[in-house]
Formats: structure tokens, sequence, C-alpha cells
């Protein structure tokens, strides 16, 4: 993979508590819960040095296909060297695709009528620019997702304004933004035992909050907007916070310390609950009539999914396509031998699961 080197724009961040997204067996030893791109990156690379695993690895080759052969119980691999366009192939008995599910080419981005007239910059999160000055510029943000709830804040203190544009509204939790627990435990405990409390605790506790969401879901959604509400303050209209389903029936944002609500409080950032209309040449025109003047439109509205990073699966020269095909414990494929493949939750970390 490579999602923590790749995305670069402004506050990219974990939306999982670095105690439970963090490897079991290797502990994660600052105290903040959401960190950081490029201290996650630090991390997952002193990792694979410490533990040997980076001279195991043959880095830039890109998967082209893979193929299982029947009669001799084998796997081909095929690969590209993508500076020289050499070929490489691989014979194996087993095969575990570990490449995560969307696309590292490119983001998703929806049809948006007039996109291309618009004169002012245009940007997917998943390819920032380098250095790119956003000083005193008014900024769109579309999209209401981790990513987009994370650039809100990151973007607010230097642009002009930052307006979050969205269809329809997300479930925003406040989470804390740094582990205190487990800083002071750190003075009469060894790192291992902290980090290991820190990742019961913390699995315990987003199991709590997962089946309570499920079971008396009207509850949780009360204690949820009464805590936006109380950190929105009053003059921040709450539609723009309230979902039109209950909590964790699509996954929810957590944002440190409330950063987010923080700086649309502040009058930094806003949101806008609208459908666009389509895009002028300066700025975005909504359904509802109104306009929204723009220096720089940010496209946040996903990620575009893939398995096995693209490459071809086939068994005895027949071509598997996974929708089709049974999933067992999002491991193994129908029909698919000596074969398997890593996904993760989607209502805790990632690492869980895979672990």
């Amino acid at each position: 993979g490579g999602t923590w080197d790749l995305f670069r724009y402004p506050g990219v961040r974990s939306d999982s508590d670095m105690f439970t997204l963090g490897y079991n067996f290797r502990p994660w030893t600052d105290t903040k819960m959401l960190a950081d791109g490029l201290s996650i990156r630090r991390y997952i690379d002193d990792t694979a040095r410490e533990y040997g695993v980076k001279r195991r690895i043959q880095f830039g080759l890109k998967v082209i296909s893979q193929s299982w052969h029947s009669e001799n119980k084998h796997w081909i691999v095929k690969a590209i060297d993508e500076a020289t366009d050499e070929e490489h192939q691989f014979s194996t008995g087993f095969v575990f695709n570990c490449t995560g599910y969307y696309k590292y080419d490119s983001g998703y981005t929806p049809e948006i009528p007039g996109i291309n007239q618009f004169r002012g910059d245009v940007i997917h999160p998943q390819h920032w620019p380098e250095n790119y000055d956003y000083s005193g510029k008014r900024v769109v943000v579309i999209g209401s997702g981790a990513t987009a709830v994370t650039l809100v804040p990151a973007m607010a203190d230097k642009a002009d304004h930052v307006v979050m544009l969205q269809r329809s509204p997300t479930y925003v939790a406040t989470v804390p933004e740094q582990d205190l627990i487990s800083r002071n435990l750190r003075r009469i405990l060894p790192e291992m035992a902290v980090y290991r409390l820190a990742r019961t605790r913390n699995i315990l506790l987003q199991r709590a909050v997962y089946r309570l969401s499920l079971s008396k879901p009207k509850a949780m959604r009360r204690l949820l907007l009464a805590t936006a509400r109380r950190q929105l303050g009053p003059e921040v209209d709450m539609r723009h916070f309230q979902p039109h389903y209950n909590p964790w029936e699509e996954r929810m944002c957590a944002v440190p310390k409330g950063d987010l609500f923080k700086v649309i409080r502040e009058g930094q950032a806003s949101v806008v609950t609208d459908h666009i209309e389509a895009v002028t040449e300066t700025g975005i025109q909504l359904k509802s009539g109104a306009h929204i003047d723009a220096d720089v439109l940010i496209t946040a509205t996903g990620l575009d999914l893939q398995l096995f990073g693209g490459a071809r699966l086939e068994v005895d020269g027949r071509e598997v396509h996974v929708a089709d095909a049974l999933m067992y414990k999002g491991l193994m494929l129908e029909g698919v031998p000596n074969m398997a493949l890593v996904f993760g939750y989607t209502n805790a970390s990632w690492t869980l699961k895979a672990d």
C-alpha cells in the first residue's frame, strides 16, 4: 500500500484511534488518539525496519495478473517494473493479497456539471499539489466524510473562509486529542502493558458504542446531537448535523477535540447542505438558488474501490469476478484455491480484523 505516504492533503490523519489501528505486536508510543499521516508512516516504516520486513520487499513492481493453474497446483503472478517496464513473473503455491480496497491512481469524482469552466483550482485530496498555497482564498470542500471533516479545520487558519458543502449530514463525534490515561500509566508500567490496556479499553468502548447504537438508536442520536449542539453554540443551524439515518448505519466521523465544531463556531468555516445545480466560473450554483463564491474547489468525494491492486484474477484461464463469488469471512473467495485477501472492519480499526 502507501496510503500514509500518498495522502498529503492538509491535516491528513487517521479516523481510527492509533491504539487499535496500530500493530498488536508493536506499541504506539505517542499519546495522540488520531495521528497525522507523517507520524503513521514513520511508525509503519520503523516497524518494517525493526522486524526485517523491508529487505524482503521488491519495491517498484505493479502486479498486473494472478493466474491459478490447477494442473500444476500453483499461481503465476505477473508484475511490471514501473521504472523500466520490464515484466517479472513469480510462481508460488499460495498468494496473500494485502492491497486494501481502493485505487491508488486516482480518487472518485462524480460527474459535476460545469466543473471544467471553473476559473479557480479544482483539487482531489488524493492528489494534493505539493506546497499548494491557499492563503486568503475562498475554499469549498465538497463532501462530508472523514476527509472533508479533516480538511475544513486544517485549512481554516490560512484560508479566507472554508465551506463544507454536503448533500446530507453525517454524524460527527468528538474524541480526545490525547490519551491522558496512557500518559500517566507510562510512569509506572512498561510500554507494552500500557499499549495493551489502551487497546483493550478502546476496543471495548468501540463495541459498546456500536452495540448501543444498534439497540438504542434514539438515545445515541440524542447524545450525539446534544454534544454537537453544545460545541457548535446557539448560532449554528443544527440541521447541518442531523442525519436522516440512525448512528452507525453509516460510518461515523471522529474529530479530535472538536476541531471542526470550533472553526464553525468561530466563523472561520461554515456548512451548507444542498445539491449542486452546476459549477460556474466563480463558484457553485445550488439547486436552492443560492450561489457559493469560491477560488478553490476540493472534491472530497471519496475513493474508487478496487481489489487486488487492479490485477486481473484468473482460475484456469477464467477471469474471477469478485462480485459474483461468495466471500468467506472477508478472507477467501469461492472457487479460488490457495488465495487469501485482507479486508478489515468497517465499524472498527482495519488492523484489528487484519490481525
